[in-house]
């Protein structure tokens, strides 16, 4: 049986995870994320990409396309709440796409209520933490196996 793919896509600032406003996003580095999610998965071949530039975002989900893998999990922060551009691009796609917070985006500022991702992804998990990766990871592969 063949491994899935999946691409963990984070966007600007998640690399400064466990050192930047661990009140709102928790202790836990992206790194450990990835550990954590390689721990639990070892029967996916996980690709992982963080950029703070919205153009390599859209790059990664053109190219993740292209190769064919079988789904993305997708953390797109503040972009979340001001890209079209990342939106297009989800829904010009063929793999499902679930979004992913680490903190509750609706008991944040006002214009963090708007996701301009959510309308296009097949999901979204806000608030729960490194778990979001997880449950997000979980339903990828239960579903598209």
């Amino acid at each position: 049986m063949k491994k899935q793919n999946i691409l963990v896509l984070n966007g600007p600032n998640l690399n400064l995870l466990g050192e930047r406003e661990p009140d709102q996003y928790g202790d836990i580095s992206l790194d450990h994320i990835k550990e954590l999610l390689h721990w639990e998965f070892p029967e996916v071949e996980f690709c992982f990409f963080q950029s703070n530039h919205e153009g390599d975002l859209v790059d990664q989900l053109h190219e993740s396309h292209q190769s064919g893998v079988s789904g993305i999990v997708f953390n797109p922060g503040a972009y979340t709440h001001t890209s079209v551009a990342l939106r297009d691009a989800v829904k010009a796609i063929a793999p499902p796409v679930i979004e992913v917070h680490l903190s509750n985006i609706y008991s944040r500022e006002p214009f963090r209520h708007v996701s301009h991702l959510a309308p296009v992804c097949v999901g979204q998990i806000s608030g729960l933490g490194a778990l979001g990766y997880s449950l997000a990871v979980r339903w990828l592969i239960s579903s598209h196996p």
